[in-house]
């Protein structure tokens, strides 16, 4: 209800500021041309037919719709037949449960380098963890989803946001004038240092103050502490050397120069762009689905295809929370695009931070501000950067700032808030998975 009564504020908002003739004119760093971009209202003929025709384009098109149904498909065998419990109970058998959090938010700020992979898996497995150990599963799920989306830019390796962002940055360069050109690894110093910091801090904010707020959980969850047996043992076994086996596989398919699951782009490189952007939920799928399978048909859990699909209808019955949710998040998110206010609000921020005359520490730190500010509005990493980047990556470096500082200053502010904007397309998903252990959780 909440996502519907954003949306419909979002309509009476669109009015107002289109009546008004809002505007704004800047260059686009992607498209590489000048852009004027005017309020859409949705009070008009043109924007009621808007909402009504593409109402069903919003809710199959919601980008992470797709991703979390196919990846449950895979996560829901696995749980099903029992392979995750026995799993996280050898695991947990003689680990200390404070050391589980910084793994948790470790695990979390890496899963970055796999795209959107870890709001799927990290995120719930979490909640697990911490649940089986006998804290709080809720500070689980809060510790992955911190180091998940909060640290999203963080990593000790470089993955496919730092060419995206840099590319932009070279583009904005470029279109200034500037005889300069960055590197993709310009951030990786601060990025994997910020991978500690991050894992730290997480750390002390989640058993100093989200877990004690918490209080005793006393919600409808309660492990399964028998202990592990022979059968689940060689099972696990089964299911380990099938995750080998898979692992292998996939290695072949993607890492030799002439790999099958490598590209062409445009300059005839084969590149793994296209299958890290849309082939890896499937093969997340199955990552999850063979060892899950194996554990299970060794169990005795799966004795024929018809268990196999019991399984996966079970995880599917789950996510019916979820598409509801997505259904109203997704229009939200359409009508806020479609009506330009977050591309208003974001140059009319840039345009007053340009006019406050700073310079220095103080400029940067304003400029984090902003930048955590405006992810409250566009959700999109690259989006916001492509309005941002022309303008603050020129004006900084005329005033003694590196393009790499600017481009690091924006990461932090972009990070930061993914946490708690709505606009953010798997956050609608995270209510979904705390309502498994506390059925009154909302926004």
């Amino acid at each position: 209800m909440l996502f519907l009564l954003l949306a419909v504020i979002v309509v009476i908002i669109s009015h107002f500021v289109a009546a008004q003739g809002v505007s704004v004119t800047y260059f686009d760093a992607r498209a590489k041309a000048e852009v004027t971009k005017k309020a859409v209202s949705l009070l008009t003929p043109d924007g009621l037919r808007y909402m009504f025709n593409s109402a069903t384009k919003n809710f199959t098109g919601f980008a992470p719709l797709g991703t979390v149904l196919v990846a449950m498909l895979g996560v829901g065998v696995a749980e099903w037949t029992g392979l995750f419990n026995t799993s996280l109970k050898k695991l947990l058998m003689n680990a200390n449960p404070k050391f589980l959090t910084p793994i948790v938010l470790f695990a979390g700020i890496m899963s970055n380098i796999a795209s959107d992979a870890g709001y799927i898996i990290v995120i719930p497995i979490g909640a697990l963890i911490f649940a089986m150990a006998g804290r709080h599963p809720l500070a689980g799920m809060a510790a992955a989803f911190a180091g998940v989306s909060g640290g999203f830019s963080a990593n000790l390796l470089i993955g496919t946001t730092d060419p995206l962002l840099t590319g932009i940055t070279n583009q904005a360069l470029k279109a200034a004038g500037i005889d300069m050109t960055l590197d993709p690894t310009c951030n990786w110093y601060f990025l994997a240092a910020s991978t500690f910091v991050l894992t730290l801090i997480g750390t002390i904010v989640t058993d100093k103050i989200v877990e004690p707020n918490l209080g005793t959980y006393t919600g409808k969850y309660r492990p399964d502490n028998a202990p592990v047996t022979d059968l689940e043992n060689k099972a696990l076994r089964n299911a380990t050397i099938a995750l080998i086996i898979y692992v292998l596989i996939m290695g072949l398919l993607m890492f030799p120069a002439n790999a099958l699951f490598r590209s062409p782009e445009p300059d005839g490189v084969l590149t793994l762009k296209a299958f890290l952007h849309d082939g890896l939920i499937p093969a997340i799928l199955l990552l999850f689905l063979i060892p899950g399978a194996a554990y299970g048909w060794t169990t005795g859990k799966l004795r024929t295809s018809h268990d196999l699909v019991a399984a996966m209808t079970e995880a599917m019955k789950s996510m019916g929370g979820y598409m509801v949710l997505a259904f109203f998040a997704s229009q939200f998110i359409a009508y806020f695009g479609k009506t330009n206010l977050g591309l208003i609000v974001s140059f009319k921020g840039a345009d007053a931070l340009e006019a406050a005359g700073l310079t220095g520490l103080p400029l940067i730190i304003l400029f984090i501000f902003l930048s955590a500010f405006l992810n409250l509005f566009m959700g999109s990493a690259s989006a916001k950067w492509a309005i941002m980047a022309p303008i603050f990556v020129p004006m900084m470096y005329r005033l003694g700032l590196s393009p790499a500082l600017t481009q690091v200053a924006y990461r932090i502010g972009d990070s930061s808030t993914n946490i708690i904007t709505p606009l953010m397309s798997y956050f609608a998903m995270i209510v979904v998975f705390m309502n498994k252990y506390e059925e009154d959780a909302g926004l």
